[in-house]
C-alpha cells in the first residue's frame, strides 16, 4: 500500500499503530519517574543510604544508555513491532521482579531490566510512524507521542500517591508488570507488519561512523549542554526532587505528589511549546541556539534556588524547572543539520547514549554527595542536598559558559 503524503491519518491506523506504541512510551516514562513517589517506602523498608537510593534508581538509566547503540541495528533488521514488543516483555519481567524483590541487589537488577525493556519505546515509535503515516504528519504524531510520555510522568505523581493509600508499592509494580505485558501483546498482535527496504548494518559497521561524529566540534559544543542538562533534569525529576521536598521543605507525601504533578505539567507544556517558539523566532531571524541558551539560563536560576533550599513557592518552581528544561531537546534538531542525512540517526542515538549515561552518573553521584552528611531522624541532611544540587548547577554551567564564549569569539561552525 503506497503511503499518501498529504492526508490525515485514519482512525483505524491511529488505533492499530499509534495507540499501542504510545501506550508503551507512556509506561516507559511512568517507570522512569515512579521511584520519586515511592522513595520514602524504599528507604524505610530497605534502610537505604542516599548513595544506595541513587544507584538503585539510576540503574534504569545505565541499562537504557548501554542499549542505544545496538537498538538502531535491531530496529533496522527486525522492525519496530517485533523489537519493541520483545523489549517490553523484558520490562514487564523487570517490574514483576521489582515488586517481588526483598533485597537491594534484586531491586537494582530489576530496575536495570526495566530500563533495558523500555529503551526502545521512543525510537521504535518514531520508526513505525515513518512506515505507516504520511511524512507531513510525523511532527504532529511525534508531538502527541511526547505528550503521552508527559502523561506517564503525571501518572507517577498524584495518581500513584492515591493508589499507595489503598495498597503498597509491591502491588503497584505487579500491576505495572501486567500492564506492560498487555502493552507488549497489543504491539505484537494488533500492529500490522510492514516491511521497509533496508540494508542492515552490523554493529562494527555502525561504529565506523562514530569518529566522524565525535570529531565534530559543534557536536561537543552543543551536545555537552544537553548531555549535562538532560542528565541533571532526569536525575532530579525521576528521583531527587521528591526526597528534597520531604527532607528540606518538610512536605507530606500528598503535597509532594502535587508538586510532582506540577513538574509533569511543566514537562508537557514545555514539550509542546519550545519547538513552536523556536520555529517562529527562526522566521524572525533569531538563532535557535539563542532560544536554547535562554531556556537553559532560566532553568539554572531555578536550580540555584533549589540548591539554596528555598521553601516557598515550590509548585511554581517545579513547573518552571521542567518547563525550561524542555528547551534542551532542540539541540537534537540543530545537530541533525550538522551531518549528512545518512548519519542523522546515529548522531541522535550517540547523543542519546551520552545523555542517559549522564543521567545515571548524575543521579548516583547526587546520592554519593548527600551521603557525606549523616542521616538525622530519617531525613537526609539539608546541607547534603544544597551541595549536591550546587554541583549539578556547576555541571550545567560549564558547557553553558563555554558555548557562550565560543559564540562570542565567532568560532566557525564545522
Amino acid at each position: 500500500m503506497a503511503r499518501q503524503e498529504n492526508v490525515a491519518p485514519t482512525i483505524e491506523l491511529l488505533l492499530k499503530v499509534f495507540l499501542p506504541f504510545a501506550g508503551g512510551y507512556y509506561l516507559s516514562y511512568l517507570y522512569r519517574t515512579v521511584n520519586a513517589i515511592i522513595a520514602p517506602d524504599l528507604v524505610r523498608e530497605f534502610a537505604l543510604a542516599p548513595d544506595d537510593l541513587g544507584l538503585l534508581t539510576s540503574s534504569y538509566f545505565l541499562a537504557f544508555a548501554l542499549f542505544q547503540l545496538p537498538l538502531g541495528i535491531l530496529l533496522d533488521r527486525y522492525g519496530p513491532r517485533r523489537v519493541n514488543a520483545g523489549l517490553l516483555m523484558l520490562a514487564g519481567t523487570g517490574a514483576a521482579l521489582f515488586g517481588l524483590s526483598h533485597s537491594m541487589g534484586g531491586l537494582v537488577l530489576a530496575r536495570a531490566l526495566i530500563g533495558l525493556g523500555v529503551s526502545g519505546c521512543l525510537m521504535s515509535s518514531m520508526k513505525v510512524f515513518t512506515l505507516w503515516f504520511p511524512l507531513s504528519r510525523l511532527a504532529t504524531l511525534n508531538g502527541w507521542l511526547l505528550s503521552c510520555g508527559g502523561l506517564g510522568a503525571l501518572s507517577a505523581t498524584v495518581p500513584a500517591e492515591e493508589l499507595l493509600r489503598v495498597t503498597d508499592w509491591h502491588t503497584v509494580f505487579v500491576l505495572l508488570a501486567a500492564l506492560t505485558f498487555a502493552a507488549a501483546g497489543a504491539i505484537f498482535l494488533i500492529v500490522p507488519e510492514r516491511n521497509a527496504p533496508r540494508v542492515p548494518q552490523s554493529l562494527l559497521e555502525s561504529l565506523r561512523s562514530l569518529p566522524i561524529i565525535v570529531r565534530n566540534a559543534n557536536f561537543w559544543r552543543l551536545g555537552s549542554l544537553v548531555i549535562a542538562g538532560q542528565g541533571v533534569f532526569m536525575s532530579l525529576q525521576s528521583l531527587w526532587i521528591a526526597p528534597w521536598l520531604k527532607d528540606v521543605v518538610g512536605l507530606a507525601r500528598a503535597d509532594i505528589g502535587r508538586n510532582l504533578l506540577m513538574a509533569a505539567a511543566g514537562m508537557i507544556v514545555g514539550a509542546a511549546l519550545w519547538g513552536g517558539v523556536a520555529d517562529r523566532l527562526s522566521r524572525l531571524g533569531v538563532d535557535t541556539v539563542k532560544v536554547v541558551l535562554g531556556g537553559v539560563g532560566a532553568s539554572m536560576m531555578v536550580l540555584a534556588l533549589l540548591a539554596l533550599g528555598l521553601k516557598s513557592g515550590t509548585l511554581g518552581l517545579m513547573f518552571a524547572l521542567t518547563l525550561f528544561s524542555q528547551v534542551q531537546p532542540l539541540v537534537y534538531a540543530i545537530l541533525s543539520k550538522e551531518f549528512p542525512l545518512e548519519l542523522s540517526g546515529r548522531v541522535i542515538s550517540t547523543l542519546n547514549f551520552l545523555v542517559f549515561l549522564s543521567a545515571f552518573a548524575v543521579q548516583w553521584g547526587t546520592g554519593l554527595i548527600i551521603n557525606l552528611w549523616p542521616v538525622e531522624a530519617g531525613r537526609y541532611a539539608k546541607a547534603g542536598y544544597g551541595t549536591a544540587f550546587g554541583a549539578c548547577l556547576a555541571l550545567l554551567l560549564v558547557p553553558y559558559v563555554l558555548l557562550l564564549l565560543s559564540r562570542r569569539a565567532g568560532v566557525p561552525r564545522q
